[in-house]
Parts: C-alpha cells; sequence; structure tokens
C-alpha cells in the first residue's frame, strides 16, 4: 500500500447502454487518489462512442457478449488494484464512495462490504428516499437470503484476493451470479459487512434487466436457492442453536 492508500480498481460492464458517460464520470470523480477504472465492453453494437472522450483515462477491454458475470470477471481479472469494485453502466457513485468505504474495510478488516444506496430516475433526479438494512443482526441479514438478495452489487467492494480465492462470479447464471457470489462468501467464512450510508444511485428506468427480464430472474434465483438452502439453514443453525431447536419443535425460543 502505497502513502496514498490502497488502490482500487473499478469495473464497469458495458452493453449498449446510453448511460455509460455518467457511470465513467461518476467514477473519474472519486476524491480517492488511487482510483483504477476498468471499462469492459461486452460485445456492444451501441453506444461505444460515448467512450471516446475517455480513452486516455480509462482502460477498455473489449470481448465478444457474453452477459454481465462474464464481463465483471474480465475486468477483475485484469485489476491491480487491492480492492475491486462494481459499477453498472447505468448508475453512478457518490464522489466519496471509494474514500469512505475503503476507509471503512481498513478499519473493521473486512473482506467484502456493502453499503446503502439512493433510486434515481431515468433523468437522474433522486427518486425516494435512501435504501438502508436495518437487520438488527448477521443471523436475520442471513437469514434474508432464503428469500431473496437484499445485497445491490454495485455497493459491494471486495478484496480483489477474495474474487481470487472464491473463482470470480459463476457465468453459468445469467442474472443470479451476484446472490451465488454473496452466498459462497458467506458460506466461506467471509461475512458481508455493511456500512450503513448510502453512497450509490441506483437507476430505476424503463429498459433496465430486472424489468425486461424479470420472470427469468425469478426462475434462476429459485434454482440457485434451492440449491444452497441446507448448507445456509446449517450456518444459521450454528449461529443461533436456540432459535434452530424452536423452529425444529415448534416452540418458541425463549
Amino acid at each position: 500500500m502505497n502513502r496514498a492508500g490502497p488502490r482500487v480498481t473499478v469495473v464497469i460492464p458495458f452493453y449498449n447502454d446510453p448511460y455509460i458517460g455518467e457511470a465513467v464520470d461518476s467514477v473519474l470523480a472519486q476524491t480517492h487518489p488511487e482510483v483504477e477504472l476498468i471499462v469492459v465492453d461486452d460485445g456492444s453494437t451501441m453506444h461505444s462512442e460515448r467512450l471516446l472522450p475517455y480513452r486516455n483515462r480509462i482502460h477498455l477491454l473489449g470481448k465478444a457478449n457474453g452477459g454481465t458475470a462474464s464481463a465483471l470477471n474480465h475486468g477483475m481479472r485484469h485489476a491491480s488494484g487491492e480492492y475491486v469494485a462494481w459499477l453498472s453502466s447505468d448508475d453512478r457513485f457518490a464522489k466519496e464512495k471509494v474514500a469512505k468505504q475503503v476507509k471503512f474495510m481498513e478499519e473493521t478488516g473486512a473482506w467484502i462490504s456493502h453499503t446503502a444506496f439512493r433510486h434515481i430516475d431515468e433523468r437522474g433526479a433522486p427518486d425516494g428516499k435512501a435504501v438502508q438494512l436495518a437487520f438488527g443482526s448477521m443471523y436475520r441479514f442471513y437469514e434474508s437470503f432464503l428469500k431473496g438478495n437484499v445485497v445491490n452489487g454495485c455497493t459491494v467492494m471486495l478484496r480483489k484476493e477474495l474474487f481470487d480465492r472464491l473463482g470470480g462470479f459463476d457465468e453459468r447464471l445469467p442474472y443470479t451470479h451476484d446472490y451465488d457470489f454473496w452466498l459462497r462468501c458467506i458460506l466461506s467464512g467471509y461475512p458481508l459487512v455493511y456500512l450503513n450510508e448510502p453512497l450509490t444511485e441506483y437507476r430505476r428506468h424503463p429498459a433496465m434487466g430486472t424489468i425486461r427480464h424479470g420472470g427469468e430472474i425469478e426462475r434462476e434465483f429459485r434454482r440457485v436457492r434451492e440449491g444452497y438452502r441446507e448448507r445456509v439453514r446449517m450456518l444459521l443453525d450454528a449461529l443461533e442453536p436456540r432459535t434452530a431447536t424452536a423452529r425444529r419443535t415448534g416452540s418458541k425460543p425463549r
């Protein structure tokens, strides 16, 4: 680590997205002095010209279209940072996102962390209150993975070493590669530590993938969840044996 602090690599997967300039601008505006930006063009056929003004300030990697997981893996394998983060091409980082989150991780010793976030509309204007988690315990947080994925991928920062140890994102999962990766982290003994500050702006617009592919996402989520259910239950039982006993017997925990 140099005196400016640890280097952080931000990877932006890009495919035919007109918002890419806003995403890139938000990373280049970071207050942390050691930020590397890698944009992975995942076989785009539109809007690639929007990256031309940035060609001397970013690392632009091209590849055949293969989906978000493959683009993230491609970018993170080329990352030189001690930490890596992911930003969708239609979202934005708050200007102190990297600085605050890497400081938090250095102070807590976390290998992976996530934060609160804000919604913005298709024009980039704030859209409602910040989305902040309030589970009260790691048990309740882990339990939530049996129902859904509450971790916004663009709020996550992790050590590059952890990405390498776990083998990156599963490229067989077009939509739930992030959910799968969080579960592999948890089950490998790396808790997702939470910084309760909104540092990412998550854009909601008609062309977003969660709207266009909702049914496919739900089907894939159910399949992945069932593959992990028993191991998550075992982890929960280890965290709170009394709760596990009450669940098996049908009695209320004291």
